[in-house]
């Protein structure tokens, strides 16, 4: 193998070995190194080159640097027979700068970046310092470099400072002077607008003068017209109050028939009803009774009611609710929340509704009785979307009225006499409709009836 020229390779096993830099290199310098290990590094073999460097073998000298950079570097340090094949490399294509740095005098024309380049990769003697004081030139070159931009940029500020103020001193003479002619502007206008408002005035005053004058000839015209309005008003006044009172003693009359005969018609079927009811119940003969058969006496044969055992119904019996609503003309209300609340409370109550609805609809199918269904609606957002069950009456209390309050009122709109259930186990509701004529029963009587639907 070929040795480096001036003797490369004793200096570096003499003293390379020995001096090392305490500080990372100069960035200048650094990529000074990696161009000449680039250029270089063409004329290795692959069997020359370390192992992490033989992928970029076959890359051009540009390439290499920017992808190799720093493998070749970490190579350059950690291996010195690559480190000395470069060597060998850069003395063959820079001889003189070689032979100056193996004898330790560099030449004083040469670019102090390339002199340390050269110098990292042959470390002759002392190469040590003079990449040091090079990285300190380069590092002092920089700073002066740095503070000539920035007293450039300073007298280039100064002077952008200089025009602006040059330009706003201008803008603001310019404004000044149109603020002048605006003023006289307005100045000139102020006096047009306050000569056009005086002849204003006097035209107002004129079209008042007028004005007054007209309206003197209408008022007088007004007058008569309204005397004569007023004596017609008079006489259709009185027209209409005469109409109005025969209609409204009609009206009164019609509607005081209408309801008293509803009422006495609704009360006259209930009584009927219950006769034939009763009829069925006891299984009567047709009027043949006689007065002799109603002396008290004990026939041959005939047990007399005290034999007969006393039979009741238990408050919480379905049948219970089966003989009310057999009764003639029966109306059944029913407190809808207290009874789905009662019965399957963890349901929507959207579901509840429809579930007891479905039972109520098939319960007024087979017993034929009157049902009203009473929600209570002061809270809802929207109106719901719910199409009553046949022969299910549904309804929601208004917005101040609770459900309680309306299954009251709808007890007390029946007749006396009509029989009417209601349904809430509410203690306020039971006894509001008792007093009202009502039978109250369980919720739990209703739900236990609809189980057998």
């Amino acid at each position: 193998m070929e040795q480096p020229a001036g003797g490369a390779e004793p200096a570096e096993e003499a003293d390379g070995a020995a001096e090392s830099l305490d500080r990372p290199l100069p960035e200048g310098v650094r990529r000074k190194v990696v161009l000449l290990v680039a250029d270089a590094f063409g004329a290795l073999t692959v069997g020359e080159l370390p192992g992490q460097l033989r992928q970029y073998a076959r890359f051009t000298p540009t390439r290499r640097a920017k992808f190799a950079g720093n493998a070749m570097a970490a190579a350059l340090e950690s291996d010195p027979a690559f480190r000395r094949r470069i060597g060998e490399r850069i003395a063959r294509s820079q001889p003189e700068l070689a032979r100056a740095l193996t004898s330790g005098a560099p030449p004083a024309a040469a670019d102090p970046v390339d002199v340390a380049a050269v110098a990292y990769v042959l470390r002759p003697e002392g190469w040590v310092k003079l990449v040091a004081a090079v990285g300190e030139e380069v590092q002092r070159a920089d700073a002066e470099r740095a503070d000539e931009e920035t007293r450039r940029e300073l007298v280039r500020l100064r002077e952008e400072l200089a025009q602006a103020r040059d330009r706003t001193r201008a803008e603001t003479e310019r404004l000044r002077a149109e603020l002048d002619a605006s003023r006289k502007e307005a100045e000139s206008v102020q006096r047009k607008l306050r000569s056009a408002l005086s002849e204003v005035k006097r035209g107002e005053a004129a079209l008042r003068k007028g004005s007054a004058e007209a309206d003197a000839v209408r008022a007088e015209a007004a007058a008569r017209v309204s005397a004569a309005e007023s004596e017609s008003r008079r006489l259709k006044a009185r027209l209409a109050e005469a109409e109005a009172a025969v209609e409204a003693g009609r009206r009164a009359a019609r509607e005081g028939r209408s309801a008293e005969d509803m009422r006495l018609r609704l009360l006259l079927d209930t009584v009927l009803d219950a006769a034939q009811g009763l009829r069925r119940e006891l299984a009567l003969p047709p009027a043949s009774i006689r007065p002799a058969d109603g002396v008290d006496a004990v026939e041959p044969g005939r047990m007399s009611p005290k034999d007969i055992a006393a039979r009741a119904l238990s408050e919480t019996d379905p049948a219970l609710l089966d003989q009310l609503l057999a009764l003639p003309q029966v109306h059944l209300i029913v407190d809808g929340y207290n009874v789905t609340k009662t019965g399957y409370p963890q349901m929507p109550l959207e579901k509840q509704r429809l579930r007891l609805l479905g039972g109520l609809s098939a319960l007024a199918a087979r017993t034929g009785a009157e049902v009203t269904c009473v929600f209570d609606g002061a809270e809802l957002a929207a109106p719901v979307l719910l199409a009553p069950p046949r022969g299910v009456r549904v309804l929601f209390s208004k917005a101040g009225v609770t459900a309680d309050e309306l299954i009251r009122q709808l007890a007390r709109a029946e007749p006396p006499g009509r029989p009417v259930v209601v349904v809430s186990t509410d203690r306020e509701v039971a006894d509001g409709v008792a007093k009202a004529g009502a039978r109250p029963v369980a919720s739990a009587l209703l739900l236990k009836r609809l189980s057998r639907v």
